[in-house]
């Protein structure tokens, strides 16, 4: 059961109006806006914009009695909206209406020339009425701005031996903000709020950290497992709320890292890994709006099975639910997948695996609806070489095993045509293995030890692409999970993407993408988070190309302290195709971490190539994390 409201758009990109209709504190005022509705019945409806159905879907109008729906869009007369045929607005005066509900923002404009279309002592209400405050608007002129509704949300708890950390940096500074502040809310797992607060970041790049410990301590909480909404105010030139996630413990048992969460909710999420033997793969459902999501309203299947297990109990707004997928879908396990059926209820959830004392968190991923096989895509290669591409890190083989899964991460996928390409530090090609055209329902995991011998006990990495020999189809949208284990210790960790096209000046659709102006882009600009002690920062560098493009990267590694002043810098060169595997203490001596103390941050820049990265800490007895940093 999805909610009927357009969340994003691949080709518009993110629905500011849905932000607006369900930002937590935009919920109270509009429960009392449909509340005065039902005071003064009948209602009429003026939904100039089409954002009629998304009010109602989130805030609900089932108590309300209409008198009619009025558009403006000669184009939508007799269409349906809310189940009624839109009537042309001038026919207004005649509806009887008591009460008048302006479906849009800054309607001020639109009552006054509704004035002489008006019924005889009516109400007249907007949604301007559930506005939320101004100081936490960047743009008040105009209230459907992206950059007022900067926000996203982060899994966040905190218990004895169980801690969350939220790092990013104030990279809006570097698109010309001035001013940029924090506002934070905190949702314990009833969705209720346990603290609200904001932090300056100031007008530099400076770090922002929220680590749940001080959470707990400054607001006198006790155990919590709920989510964070983070809200940025001063945002310019990116609306997309990034961040690193780290959840640790002080025995190191609990050691992982991820990203932010896809601040729009999915119909279906894919890539959910099911348990492996000794395993329990618990999956974080939390509630991004204001409604109660239904019993029923959230589904699970394994992939390419269309038999669907509901979860038969509701979850509260803003509520997290913890689901032990094993107890819906029995019998299915690793290398086999499961499909989320959220409605776009959340945002991206994260799952975590309990393997006896150890657990470790990573995130499911958007499954397009949007998409079908592109006929153009086999003969690609004659113009753009490898094309699209997956590049992912093979770990050092002598302390490490790299296990490759290949996800399908859209509803028309039927096969993977796929192929593994290894390749060593130096760019080398050394090991190539055809999949074949897995089927949706695949459950192949490919171990690289079996096409990495090349490598001895060192790194590489390794290039997804597709491989047409054999016939099938694609559409761009190639994903995989990749799971790394510490041979010795047993800790595991776990990452996903999608696969790109890299440093090539012949441009596709909108690849090379670009994070600012069109493709293609050739440049980088990476964040990298740094582990504080006892732990060291791993970062794994890959320069990928789907074309041969220069030689060597010229890449510098900046060094920040908390404020966002520059510590020190170095230089490395990447051959194409190779990667380089880093430490924070070897790229930088003592001192300069000293001077870079506590908060201190990295930028990976790159003008001359598009780099792709992965990041990490070294914890104590094998303990790691790993996941792909961002870059903005």
């Amino acid at each position: 059961m999805a909610l009927r409201i357009e969340t994003f758009d691949n080709a518009r990109g993110g629905n500011t109006l849905y932000k607006a209709l369900t930002h937590p504190y935009a919920a109270g005022p509009g429960r009392a806006l449909v509340a005065a509705l039902a005071v003064q019945p009948p209602t009429a409806i003026v939904d100039p914009l089409g954002a009629a159905e998304g009010f109602a879907e989130i805030l609900g109008l089932a108590d309300i009695e209409i008198a009619g729906i009025y558009v403006q869009d000669v184009a939508r007369l007799g269409k349906q909206v809310l189940g009624r045929r839109a009537i042309p607005i001038d026919r207004l005066v005649d509806s009887g209406a008591r009460s008048v509900l302006v479906a849009a923002f800054d309607a001020d404009r639109l009552i006054g020339q509704l004035q002489p279309y008006l019924p005889a002592r009516v109400q007249v209400l907007s949604l301007d009425a559930m506005r939320i405050p101004e100081e936490r608007l960047t743009n008040r002129r105009t209230y459907l701005d992206p950059l007022n509704f900067a926000t996203n949300f982060a899994l966040f708890r905190d218990s004895g031996a169980l801690h969350t950390r939220l790092v990013t940096v104030n990279y809006w500074a570097g698109y010309g903000a001035a001013e940029v502040a924090c506002w934070l809310t905190l949702f314990d797992g009833d969705g209720e709020v346990i603290a609200e607060w904001c932090e300056p970041t100031g007008a530099g790049l400076g770090a922002l950290t929220i680590d749940s410990r001080e959470v707990r301590h400054r607001f006198d909480l006790g155990d919590f497992a709920g989510q964070l909404f983070i809200h940025v105010v001063g945002a310019a030139g990116h609306d997309v709320v990034k961040y690193a996630l780290d959840t640790y413990s002080e025995a190191d048992s609990a050691l992982s890292c991820t990203h932010d969460a896809n601040a729009w909710p999915s119909e279906r999420y894919a890539g959910l890994p099911a348990p492996a033997p000794g395993e329990r793969v618990i999956l974080w459902l939390q509630n991004s709006h204001a409604a109660q999501i239904p019993a029923g309203a959230v589904g699970f299947n394994r992939m390419g099975d269309e038999h669907v297990v509901t979860l038969d109990e509701p979850i509260g707004p803003f509520a997290t639910r913890a689901v032990d997928v094993a107890e819906l879908l029995a019998g299915v396990a690793w290398p086999a997948q499961i499909e989320l059926r959220a409605g776009k209820h959340m945002v991206r959830p994260r799952y975590e695996i309990i393997e006896g004392s150890r657990q470790r968190i990573a995130h499911v991923n958007v499954e397009r609806s949007d998409l079908k096989p592109n006929p153009e895509l086999p003969e690609l290669g004659k113009l753009l070489g490898k094309g699209y591409l997956l590049p992912a890190p093979i770990l050092p083989r002598g302390e490490w095993q790299s296990v490759v899964l290949p996800t399908p991460m859209a509803l028309s996928q039927a096969e993977l045509p796929i192929a593994a390409i290894v390749y060593d530090a130096a760019g080398h090609e050394v090991g190539r293995h055809a999949l074949g055209r897995l089927p949706r329902n695949h459950a192949t995991a490919l171990p690289l030890d079996e096409i990495a011998g090349a490598l001895g006990d060192g790194y590489g990495h390794v290039e997804l692409v597709y491989d047409f020999a054999d016939g099938g189809e694609g559409d761009g949208w190639l994903h995989a999970l990749f799971r790394y284990r510490h041979r010795q210790s047993g800790h595991a960790a776990e990452t996903s993407f999608g696969a790109h096209v890299f440093n090539t000046l012949m441009v596709y659709r909108d690849e090379p993408q670009s994070y600012s102006g069109r493709p293609p882009g050739l440049s980088t600009r990476l964040f990298l988070r740094l582990g504080e002690a006892p732990y060291d920062t791993l970062c794994h560098l890959i320069y990928p190309a789907s074309r041969p493009w220069r030689p060597d990267s010229a890449t510098e590694i900046i060094l920040y302290d908390g404020t966002g002043a520059e510590i020190a810098r170095t230089g490395l060169a990447i051959p194409c195709s190779g990667s380089r595997l880093l430490r924070y203490h070897g790229l930088f001596d003592e001192a300069a971490r000293e001077r870079a103390g506590s908060g201190a941050y990295a930028i990976i820049r790159d003008p001359t190539c598009r780099l792709f990265g992965y990041h990490g800490l070294i914890g104590r007895d094998g303990a790691f994390s790993f996941d792909h940093m961002f870059g903005f």
